[in-house]
């Protein structure tokens, strides 16, 4: 089992909805990551606003942190200058918020693994120069 995985809004969007055409593989690929999953804030709010039109989307999302098995591991407020600095650093791909806040995570943690669909944490790197390790499906 992988121990200490981060998980983006995606896999959360899809673990959610079953509509989604990833939702197997995110069931799959859960089945074998020990829980709690870690995340942040912003992902939180992203998969919310994603989830919104789901009945029941929002309640399940956030009974999912009720029950541990997420884990808000991150103040923002505690590394708003490193945020900031990432923000800036990536200005041109752009990098969201919550992006910035993922690769915070695997700094702060250095030996996670990232659950992403987002090919842009291929670009980004933690400690300025280090390869984020990330799970994703392998057709994205």
């Amino acid at each position: 089992m992988k121990q200490r995985v981060i998980i983006d809004t995606g896999p959360l969007v899809d673990f959610i909805n079953r509509r989604e055409h990833l939702h197997a593989w995110v069931i799959n690929t859960l089945a074998t990551i020990e829980q709690p999953l870690l995340t942040c804030e912003a992902v939180i709010v992203e998969t919310c606003f994603l989830l919104r039109n789901i009945y029941g989307g929002q309640e399940t999302m956030m009974s999912l942190v009720d029950e541990g098995k997420i884990l808000i591991s991150m103040c923002l407020s505690e590394e708003v200058a490193v945020i900031k600095e990432l923000l800036r650093q990536y200005e041109s791909v752009p990098m969201s918020l919550a992006d910035a806040c993922l690769v915070r995570m695997t700094e702060l943690y250095p030996e996670s693994e990232l659950l992403t669909f987002d090919r842009d944490f291929t670009i980004y790197r933690k400690n300025r120069n280090q390869l984020i390790s990330v799970i994703m499906p392998e057709y994205l």
